[in-house]
């Protein structure tokens, strides 16, 4: 029996926190994971401050996602005030959102794919994955936080030359991502890495309530965007899911969710209403939970408003949270060897700045600090080698 510890700063993962392998030779048996690196309290900060200041700071929660946690706090705070924006603003923020999918899910996948080292397909994930930076920063000025999305709307018009420039850049994007789908779909060394490699059923998926493409991997046919208005009554939206539940599933299905994004973007373009991008809201007294499908799930936005505009109390849930616990719980176990388990850690996309930033809550619904997630996953420790002895 050995113990062996990824991290906190390791190669092979972009952000620092522990993992703690348990192996019998190479095979793991049970993993722990610590946080506490990166720790930095966001929603005590909002606490307190004007909605003004929040939305400022919850785009500063995640770079990667930094379109989808203003927009959730924004439309939160839109319902409260019951300020529906106009529908041509609907449109962009559908636009500049899924381009921001496509981006995640690029980066996303090309790290797994450094990650069993592949160097090559990770690099053109990323060259790729320029033509939609370019994108995102010809429409808002920025390549990371966008500081595009307000409360009524959004705070610039698409212009025509930009459309164009937009379809232009998807037509190369579209053919690399199938181009570069077939080549993970059809290589032998990216199934052998892949391949029955981090397995999670759907049952064990609900269990441990996975979010977005890790649930819709094990056969989860769900995503918010099913709840969401403006898909629901514009875009006839279906989810993507696969039943594999392996590490092959999970990135198929980000790959097939750029391909759905594309499609979304092209017909909100050709659909594109006329109109005003941006309307004036009063926002009252009042509670929300609000929530939105980042790229990597989920993201609740819990908060209160004061009558002055100040924001009484605010909680924050990332898609992480549930994600490293399904990964902890479920996909560790039995990993081949403890580079496999590196390669399963990167398959679920974790990112550790959006977890530690917020406060955890647990299934009855109490709120816990990033050292209570701790505890919550040392619970959930998986011990099928403790077993089979």
């Amino acid at each position: 029996m050995s113990y062996i510890p990824i991290g906190p700063i390791h190669p092979g993962i972009k952000e620092p926190l522990r993992i703690k392998l348990k192996t019998e030779g190479e095979r793991v048996v049970a993993a722990e994971v610590d946080l506490g690196y990166f720790y930095r309290g966001a929603e005590q900060i909002a606490k307190g401050k004007p909605w003004q200041k929040v939305v400022y700071l919850s785009e500063r929660i995640c770079g990667i996602c930094s379109h989808f946690h203003p927009v959730t706090f924004i439309e939160g705070l839109e319902k409260i005030a019951e300020c529906e924006p106009p529908l041509r603003a609907q449109y962009l923020r559908v636009i500049v959102g899924e381009l921001n999918r496509i981006q995640s899910h690029l980066i996303a996948n090309a790290i797994y794919f450094l990650a069993i080292e592949h160097e090559t397909l990770g690099i053109y994930l990323l060259n790729i994955r320029e033509k939609i930076m370019d994108l995102t920063e010809m429409i808002t000025g920025n390549r990371v936080h966008y500081a595009w999305n307000v409360v009524g709307g959004v705070r610039m018009d698409i212009k025509e030359n930009q459309i164009k420039k937009i379809l232009e850049n998807l037509d190369i994007v579209e053919p690399a991502v199938y181009r570069y789908r077939k080549m993970f779909k059809t290589g032998a060394f990216l199934g052998l890495r892949s391949k029955d490699i981090g397995k999670m059923t759907r049952e064990e998926a609900i269990d441990v309530r996975a979010v977005g493409p890790i649930a819709r991997g094990s056969g989860v046919k769900f995503d918010w965007r099913q709840k969401h208005p403006t898909f629901t009554d514009y875009f006839d939206f279906k989810p993507v899911w696969r039943k594999e539940g392996d590490n092959y599933a999970r990135i198929m299905v980000r790959f097939d969710e750029i391909l759905e994004s594309i499609k979304i973007i092209r017909r909100a373009i050709d659909e594109l209403p006329e109109g005003p991008i941006r309307k004036e809201c009063e926002i009252p007294e009042g509670s929300i939970d609000n929530r939105y499908e980042a790229p990597r799930g989920e993201v609740t936005y819990i908060f209160e408003t004061a009558k002055n505009g100040i924001i009484r109390d605010i909680t924050i849930r990332t898609p992480t949270i549930m994600n490293l616990e399904a990964c902890v719980k479920h996909m560790f176990n039995d990993s081949p060897t403890i580079a496999d388990a590196v390669a399963i850690y990167q398959s679920i996309d974790p990112c550790i700045a959006c977890t530690e930033r917020v406060t955890i809550i647990d299934e009855d619904g109490n709120k816990k600090d990033f050292r209570g997630m701790n505890n919550l996953l040392k619970e959930h420790t998986t011990q099928k080698g403790e077993n089979e002895r």
